[in-house]
């Protein structure tokens, strides 16, 4: 039989055998969650390079090779993440269009306690329809040929984030007192407004008029509610 002491150091030793597995188990678990953190670090930075290239160049001008060099990541880190051209675009367009909505949903919540929702609804539109964002993707679904695929996902990737940020300003407009009916017609003509200033700022850029004429706008719908 073994003595009090020699069980002790038995049970001590077994305790000591539970927590160093114990301890190279947290630490393996702790070096998985890095590489999965180094791994998102790596994603992050592809899609910032892939649309810093895509706002100077456009998605013709788009080369994989430029974005792993950009990003200062291996190509063989890049093919990892993004297999093909198109796969690394339709990420940063799902980038591109979720971190849109995110900034338009905070604002439409904003405005609903705001004295001039209108206003704020301006200023949502004119920073996503103004935006050099906007423009990668207007280019994306101007595309034609053998880019018909990737046009229709850029349309589908609007009409899946699109019609979220305008339900939240529907709801802002209609918190300030406008019928649900008239409150779609103003969301709707604010932002086809907006769109079409944006797009004729490409040739000529004119931003004192169209706030001007934006103004002109806002006192429209002020008559109009006022009758």
């Amino acid at each position: 039989m073994s003595s009090p002491d020699q069980a002790g150091v038995a049970l001590t030793e077994s305790v000591d055998r539970k927590a160093r597995a114990g301890e190279r188990h947290h630490a393996k678990r702790r070096k998985r969650r890095s590489q999965a953190e180094r791994s998102n670090e790596m994603r992050k930075r592809l899609l910032k390079a892939s649309t810093s290239i895509m706002r100077r160049h456009g998605y013709v001008g788009l080369r994989t090779e430029d974005v792993s060099r950009v990003a200062n990541v291996s190509r063989g880190a890049q093919l990892h993440h993004f297999p093909s051209k198109d796969s690394l675009v339709l990420a940063t367009s799902e980038q591109i269009f979720q971190a849109a909505t995110e900034r338009g949903l905070a604002r439409a919540k904003a405005a609903l306690s705001s004295k001039d929702p209108l206003e704020d609804l301006i200023r949502d539109g004119m920073d996503f329809f103004f935006s050099e964002d906007f423009f990668v993707t207007l280019d994306l679904v101007l595309m034609r040929g053998k880019h018909r695929d990737m046009r229709d996902r850029i349309y589908a990737l609007a009409r899946k984030h699109r019609p979220v940020v305008e339900a939240a300003w529907l709801e802002a407009l209609c918190k300030s007192g406008m019928p649900k009916a008239q409150a779609e017609k103003v969301l709707w003509l604010t932002l086809t407004i907006v769109r079409g200033m944006a797009i004729r700022s490409l040739w000529q850029p004119d931003q004192k008029r169209f706030r001007a004429l934006l103004e002109d706008w806002k006192e429209i719908v002020r008559k109009h509610f006022a009758q």
